[in-house]
């Protein structure tokens, strides 16, 4: 599930000052990794979607990148440079939209007066106390006021930090960079308050279950992480499908529904809207790689309506 919202993910670990120095992390030496070493070319996937009027490029975002992948490929870039617009999952997360963010973190991720160890089960405070030893973290009393969703998203994200990847390097960010500098309008097809209440509105039953499942899986994060990011600079959206998208929906259907399947649909209305409409020009559209993979993907869901997408990357 956590890589389903990966983008606010780290929008929440960056407005609580996770992922800078004071995460408490240090970088790892150059090349350590496993993931995409130093200097890497990517070819990632796009797709070109023409309508009545205008045309839209669909490009999938990992929304956390290591320094020195080259990602832009030409034909990415004179896409974007072509483009009237940009479009991410949600345009308000730059540097100012996350640290606006901290007073609705704190709103719903924290409930001082329920203990997180009062909700969970023994065996799992006794895993994020060893989580915290091992990854270096902020201390485990930290997590006492936490929601479970919270915690969840807190240490899911440690691992990776750890590992070298950050945000500010994401694609996301970077093209929204690049819009900015050149006064191109940015929109978005959700809000950050929205993304949020995707998380904190689950039943705390099923944050429970998924807090236990992140510390299970712990060990074993980073490599995911690794191997998502190496099938995204392959352009290889079978196995991303596999990694990001099966195992959600075998482990959490209702989840898979909620967090995939009806954003997805969400998606393609917006876009078939834009295709349809007589004042869209060139719209180059970045939303998670998941979104663009699997059976449920919002490729799939364009072409039901009568738009088909010609991958050009």
């Amino acid at each position: 599930m956590r890589r389903a919202m990966r983008r606010i993910v780290w929008a929440v670990a960056g407005a609580m000052g996770l992922c800078g120095a004071g995460a408490g992390q240090t970088a790892p030496a150059a090349g350590s990794a496993a993931g995409p070493a130093i200097n890497t070319e990517a070819v990632p996937a796009m797709w070109q979607v023409k309508g009545v009027h205008g045309t839209v490029y669909l490009f999938g975002s990992v929304h956390v990148m290591k320094k020195g992948v080259d990602w832009e490929t030409a034909k990415v870039k004179a896409a974007l440079k072509s483009s009237d617009v940009l479009y991410l999952e949600v345009a308000d997360l730059g540097p100012d939209g996350i640290k606006a963010m901290q007073p609705m973190i704190l709103q719903m991720g924290t409930d001082a007066g329920h203990p997180l160890s009062t909700k969970i089960s023994k065996a799992d405070v006794g895993l994020i106390d060893a989580a915290v030893k091992t990854l270096g973290g902020p201390g485990e009393s930290t997590f006492e006021p936490f929601q479970p969703w919270l915690a969840y998203l807190t240490l899911s994200v440690l691992p990776a930090v750890q590992a070298g990847y950050e945000p500010d390097s994401g694609i996301d960010q970077k093209l929204l960079a690049e819009a900015k500098s050149e006064d191109k309008p940015v929109k978005g097809f959700e809000t950050a308050e929205e993304q949020l209440h995707f998380l904190a509105d689950f039943p705390q039953a099923q944050q429970v279950e998924l807090l236990h499942q992140t510390l299970v899986d712990l060990p074993k994060s980073t490599s995911q992480m690794d191997e998502m990011v190496a099938d995204w600079t392959k352009g290889d959206v079978e196995k991303i499908a596999a990694l990001e998208n099966d195992e959600m929906k075998t482990k959490y259907p209702a989840l898979y529904a909620k967090l995939l399947v009806k954003r997805n649909e969400h998606f393609a209305d917006a876009l078939a809207g834009l295709l349809k409409d007589p004042a869209t020009g060139t719209v180059f559209v970045t939303i998670g790689a998941a979104h663009l993979a699997g059976p449920d993907s919002v490729l799939k869901m364009l072409a039901a309506k009568g738009f088909s997408a010609a991958r050009v990357e």
